[in-house]
């Protein structure tokens, strides 16, 4: 684990009717092919323009999907969750969690051992060479008057 929670989880029940291209999304992950490290979820890959999802507009990229009509997603198969879905009937219910990225502080969605922010020293440096040389031509230029 990193120790610091770098987004904020919520979870929603969505309601899809499936539409002529289907649900509208395509999805990756499973316990076979771990999309998220340390993580056999199943996410929200993309979602297909003009389909069930986005025109219902709540279900996004990134989401990851824990029930399909009640049933939990954990510790399956990427291919049995995709004929999990192919067998959902018409009406399909839900249960995603959105992540969050929170609205102050830095933050990082990549795996362990990436640095995620910009060391201070980086920002600070160039603004406090910036304010020395302003400092140092406002002197100059105030002694020439």
């Amino acid at each position: 684990m990193n120790g610091g929670v770098d987004y904020l989880l919520s979870e929603e029940v969505i309601n899809l009717t499936r539409g002529p291209s289907g649900l509208g999304f395509n999805i990756v992950g499973g316990t076979d092919q771990q999309y998220v490290s340390n993580d056999a979820g199943i996410f929200v890959s993309r979602i297909k323009p003009n389909g069930a999802a986005a025109l219902d507009g709540r279900l996004q990229e990134g989401d990851k999907i824990l029930t399909v009509n009640g049933k939990e997603l954990k510790n399956m198969l990427h291919k049995n969750v995709v004929e999990l879905f192919r067998n959902a009937g018409d009406n399909v219910s839900l249960k995603i969690q959105h992540r969050l990225l929170p609205q102050n502080g830095p933050s990082s969605h990549r795996g362990e051992g990436e640095p995620g922010g910009v060391p201070l020293a980086v920002i600070l440096l160039p603004g406090l060479a910036i304010a020395a040389a302003a400092l140092w031509a406002f002197l100059r230029y105030r002694q020439r008057v």
